[in-house]
């Protein structure tokens, strides 16, 4: 559901929603169905979007729950695209943290961070920067885990809308010197 939640805002107003879910008892997709539309939204007021991301979820749980439950192994990003409102971070959020598979989670913060320090162009486009950390890393869950979360809390301490570029660590890594966009 985080997944979800979080699209377009910030993870304190998702998680929030996520409260809501919980003291509604909502906490599995047959749960998510069984709950009257509008009363799922209203649980979602504070994620932002709630009319929309009620149908998300509703249309994600569908999926999950389709042929009698969901198979976590047999789960494709290619289904998971195919469900209204979700897209590339959405899916590979969910292989990533639920389902435990290596695929790489490219957020805003990702591609800020690497268009300032000059590793990728400005609207390079997710595929193009997924394929970048794909062909740097091994595909290890832990690994693009921690990698994201690092992007995410150095991004939000260093890498923000205004930049604090001149008290930024990675600027001062040898691989790095001279390469920043000039911001």
């Amino acid at each position: 559901m985080g997944a979800v939640l979080t699209q377009n805002t910030a993870w304190r107003n998702a998680a929030r929603a996520v409260g809501a879910l919980l003291r509604a008892g909502v906490r599995t997709p047959a749960e998510v169905l069984a709950l009257p539309e509008g009363e799922l939204a209203e649980c979602l007021l504070s994620s932002g979007y709630y009319n929309q991301k009620a149908r998300k979820l509703r249309a994600l749980s569908a999926l999950l729950l389709k042929d009698g439950g969901l198979d976590w192994e047999s789960l494709s990003r290619r289904d998971l695209l195919a469900v209204w409102g979700v897209g590339f971070e959405t899916a590979d959020s969910i292989l990533l943290y639920a389902c435990s598979r290596p695929s790489f989670v490219v957020d805003a913060y990702t591609c800020r961070l690497l268009e300032r320090l000059g590793l990728a162009a400005a609207g390079q486009g997710y595929p193009a920067v997924q394929a970048l950390f794909s062909a740097a890393l091994p595909p290890d869950v832990e690994l693009y885990q921690e990698y994201h979360a690092l992007i995410v809390h150095h991004a939000k301490q260093f890498c923000r809308k205004q930049p604090a570029c001149p008290v930024c660590p990675l600027l001062n890594l040898p691989c790095l010197r001279g390469k920043a966009a000039s911001i």
